[in-house]
């Protein structure tokens, strides 16, 4: 009898999740419904994190860094400054499917939101950096972004006496590469977004969430978007191929962007592998994926449940997951991000 129920038991609860992914949602019927997580998708162990307290910072190389981040002289023809790509008021990116570089000319890949990005397991799409320090150089030498190397942007940063002044007095040893990094990279560390509503409905204040979006975390949870898309980013603490249950990059001319991670390792089972983005205010960074290919969060919603679950979801799916992904946009020194 015992082996029986141990058989049984599975399938009833296999049967019963699914069973619950069948029944549409009613967006217009709100009253008297429950906006706690429904009994099926708590857990003991929950996929999302509020994010964590801001780390101790030195405030005067957090404002070095602000001033920096939006310094010309480190691209070759002072046009661009770290802020072009990544603007603090569109979300930490830029709205463009590839950002613009000096001389007019066009990236090869979608420039990922600053936002939260010292949490990250790694920088870059392919991870190539494991480091904010590591990343800013980035930029700096890519001939489609500023152009530019560490040689020319000092000189030009230590003909500046006050900018001299300021770093003597952060830094012992003044105006260096390695302080210029990390000048940019604490003010990065200081761009964390939180207070949340999702935050907020995570730390229990239950009415943070309307039903649409209580109901998009259940879909988001029980259909597997949970799987790569947890912890306090909501991504970007792993690796993952594009294309698990299908060949996203079918019938397309392979870029060199798409190869992700294989560009860093050389392992052919890394081609199409690429850090999971978080998605931490993702509702301001449109247009999504790699790729900058998808304008929407509903298409993108699909599109991944397509090629990372292998399923076709329905309309309503997108729509309550995206309603869940909207509460995720946090606040930036006391204000909500717009």
């Amino acid at each position: 009898m015992t082996r029986r129920l141990l058989l049984v038991i599975p399938v009833l609860l296999i049967a019963s999740s699914l069973a619950s992914l069948l029944v549409p949602y009613d967006h217009q019927s709100s009253e008297g419904v429950d906006r706690s997580i429904p009994a099926s998708t708590k857990d003991a162990v929950e996929p999302i994190l509020p994010l964590p307290a801001l780390p101790v910072l030195s405030a005067e190389r957090v404002a070095l860094g602000e001033r920096l981040f939006s310094d010309k002289r480190f691209s070759a023809d002072r046009t661009l400054a770290c802020v072009s790509c990544h603007d603090l008021r569109r979300g930490g990116a830029d709205g463009r499917p590839f950002s613009v570089g000096i001389g007019g000319a066009v990236g090869e890949i979608n420039a990922p939101s600053v936002f939260n990005s010292g949490l990250s397991m790694a920088q870059f799409w392919d991870g190539r950096a494991l480091t904010l320090e590591e990343q800013v150089a980035g930029p700096v030498h890519n001939p489609l972004e500023m152009g530019s190397n560490w040689s020319q942007v000092l000189d030009r940063l230590a003909q500046d006496e006050a900018l001299q002044a300021d770093f003597r007095r952060a830094y012992p040893d003044g105006l260096t590469v390695n302080n210029v990094s990390n000048a940019i990279a604490t003010f990065e560390r200081s761009l964390q977004t939180p207070n949340s509503r999702f935050d907020r409905y995570l730390q229990g204040d239950q009415a943070a969430l309307n039903p649409a979006e209580v109901e998009g975390y259940r879909r988001f949870r029980e259909l597997g978007c949970s799987s790569c898309h947890q912890g306090a980013l909501v991504g970007g603490n792993m690796y993952q191929k594009f294309g698990v249950l299908g060949d996203y990059f079918a019938g397309r001319a392979i870029t060199r962007a798409d190869l992700g991670r294989f560009n860093v390792t050389q392992r052919d089972e890394d081609k199409h592998v690429f850090k999971v983005p978080s998605l931490r205010n993702v509702a301001l960074t449109a247009p999504y994926f790699h790729d900058g290919s998808v304008a929407t969060l509903e298409q993108a919603v699909l599109l991944m449940g397509r090629y990372q679950l292998g399923r076709e979801l329905s309309e309503l799916d997108a729509q309550a997951i995206a309603a869940f992904l909207k509460s995720l946009t946090g606040e930036w020194r006391g204000a909500l991000l717009q």
